[in-house]
């Protein structure tokens, strides 16, 4: 590994002395959110972390190389990059080959923090099954990651702006074990109630390490999905956001995006058509589950010592 990943020192020596770290993606920073809020906002979540004991490990490609953390001249330059490629696994070998810069996305982030040993990871919402899927085949690759790696993702459910019982599906098939946090339905991303049932709520961080310590300890090599409602006092109105999305999906097919390009369109459509109140929600569900993602790091590290 050493060949193409570069592990921050702070990093390095805490996954030596099996303390908790909370590995971080970086597309949020490059492509979900403009300059400087970008800047502002990730350095918050690093804080969030920090502050209860836990390391935290923004992953992006600078210069074709793999970071595993980021100081904050690279998180600078990051924020700043509007050249920076979007990364996911495909991504990665003509990123590094190429000597390019790229953010990587929930799937490259699982996969890199993965390969590091990091155990759990702190994202806005994950990728899913798109929305007419059936005619674009148009399906995240975080899926078919996080089936894979051993790895828990806290996020506040999956984009609204997907096909969420379809995303679901896809999980339960690809073994994926989605566990809701104090909560018994599907959060949707920007709205803290959903319509979509889960199997199991967990409603401690001691719970859920649990659980990751059980599926790991028997060998099986796939991920879990930790979902983490957005708080209520940020949560939209369920009604209105549908309204927006609809008119956002309107937009973007008018336009003809598509591609890694639909999700940054999309969210920056509903940003203009809510007058921000899309990017404070938004804001309010990364802090929430960077919060819980230390919580649930630190538990992991005690039950694994």
């Amino acid at each position: 590994m050493q060949t193409y990943i570069d592990i921050l020192p702070k990093v390095e020596q805490a996954l030596k002395d099996n303390k908790p770290v909370v590995a971080l993606e970086s597309t949020i920073i490059s492509h979900g959110m403009p300059w400087p809020e970008n800047f502002a906002m990730a350095k918050k979540v690093e804080a969030i972390i920090e502050k209860e004991g836990a390391v935290p490990a923004t992953i992006a490609i600078l210069d074709g190389r793999i970071k595993v953390g980021l100081n904050a001249e690279m998180l600078r330059r990051l924020a700043k990059d509007e050249a920076v490629i979007k990364a996911s696994k495909r991504d990665i070998a003509y990123l590094l080959a190429n000597k390019k810069n790229g953010a990587t996305t929930v799937s490259g982030t699982t996969l890199i923090a993965a390969l590091a040993g990091i155990k759990v990871f702190a994202t806005g919402g994950i990728g899913g099954v798109h929305r007419a899927a059936e005619k674009t085949f148009d399906i995240s690759r975080d899926l078919q990651e996080l089936a894979v790696s051993q790895i828990a993702v806290v996020c506040a459910g999956v984009k609204s702006i997907l096909d969420i019982p379809k995303t679901l599906e896809y999980l339960e098939t690809s073994g994926v074990t989605v566990l809701g946090y104090q909560t018994d339905t599907m959060p949707e991303f920007y709205t803290c109630s959903g319509e979509f049932p889960l199997d199991y709520r967990v409603d401690t961080p001691e719970e859920l390490a649990g659980i990751m310590h059980a599926t790991w300890s028997l060998g099986l090599e796939t991920g879990l999905v930790i979902a983490n409602p957005v708080p209520k006092k940020a949560s939209l109105d369920k009604t209105y956001i549908d309204d927006i999305i609809k008119n956002a999906l309107k937009a973007a097919d008018k336009a003809g995006i598509t591609g890694k390009a639909i999700t940054p369109y999309l969210l920056g459509e509903i940003k203009q058509m809510t007058k921000g109140a899309s990017l404070e929600a938004n804001l309010a569900l990364v802090y929430n589950n960077a919060l819980l993602a230390a919580h649930v790091a630190k538990a992991y590290a005690k039950n694994n010592l």
